[in-house]
């Protein structure tokens, strides 16, 4: 009705006199545009999209890994972070690993020499990968969902998680695994946006973008609660399934 009424009072205007108008247009009509075919319409950012960024398919994963650390590296979003770290922890591993191991923030050990999980809890990590799963560490990829160190080895806050989660998805993006593995609350949160615990989540098959995520105790909390190692066997044990490889008949 308002559309009618204006084409209307314009053309009243036009035979008035008034020819200066230019040609004439009539104003889109919402439901007309609404029947355009869908395919005319701007397609939707891909998955390999993230904040303005896309990865480059030119590239090989371990080129475009170290493009992103690059970036990463010269990162200051979190200020207090970016203060008070020695440098960027990004990641280590296969670029093209079936495997991704995504841990929650770099420890004191990371931060001084720059790669995720080679303190204690990294030296369980180990055991878990080789021992456990009969893999070797280069075979996997290991990251965090924080690429600096918190202050103190605090959680990560949640705005620093979120200004981190462009280089945790991109990550992904590259190397592409067929599973993943998230190590600790803080990364099982963070990686699938959900407010469950590490209790309700683990034991479980859950999704990232179709990828199947199995969560499990982060190797810290294992260090001081040496009985939850059962637990995380046991969820170690359904990512091997997943993955199809047969437990070691000493476990």
């Amino acid at each position: 009705m308002i559309r009618r009424g204006l084409i209307d009072y314009l053309e009243t205007l036009r035979m008035a006199g008034l020819e200066d108008w230019g040609p004439f247009t009539p104003p889109p009509d919402p439901e007309i545009d609404d029947k355009h075919d869908k395919h005319s319409r701007a397609p939707a950012p891909s998955s390999s999209e993230h904040m303005g960024k896309k990865t480059d398919s030119s590239l090989s994963p371990q080129a475009a890994l170290d493009l992103l650390a690059a970036e990463v590296a010269r990162c200051r979003r979190c200020a207090e972070l970016a203060v008070s770290r020695t440098q960027t922890v990004f990641g280590t591993g296969n670029p093209t690993a079936r495997l991704v191991f995504v841990g929650e923030a770099p420890g004191a050990e990371e931060d001084k020499q720059g790669i995720p999980f080679v303190g204690r809890a990294g030296q369980l990590l180990n055991d878990i990968i080789v021992k456990g799963m009969r893999l070797r560490r280069e075979d996997v990829y290991i990251c965090n969902i924080l690429r600096c160190r918190p202050p103190e080895n605090r959680n990560p806050m949640p705005d620093e998680a979120a200004r981190c989660r462009e280089f945790l998805d991109r990550t992904l993006d590259i190397v592409a695994p067929k599973f993943l593995c998230c190590l600790g609350s803080v990364a099982a949160r963070n990686l699938l946006q959900t407010e469950s615990t590490i209790g309700k989540l683990r034991g479980k098959v859950l999704d990232y973008r179709g990828i199947p995520v199995v969560c499990t105790y982060h190797p810290a909390y294992l260090l001081r609660n040496p009985s939850a190692k059962k637990d995380t066997w046991a969820d170690i044990q359904i990512l091997m399934k997943l993955m199809g490889i047969t437990p070691d008949a000493d476990h």
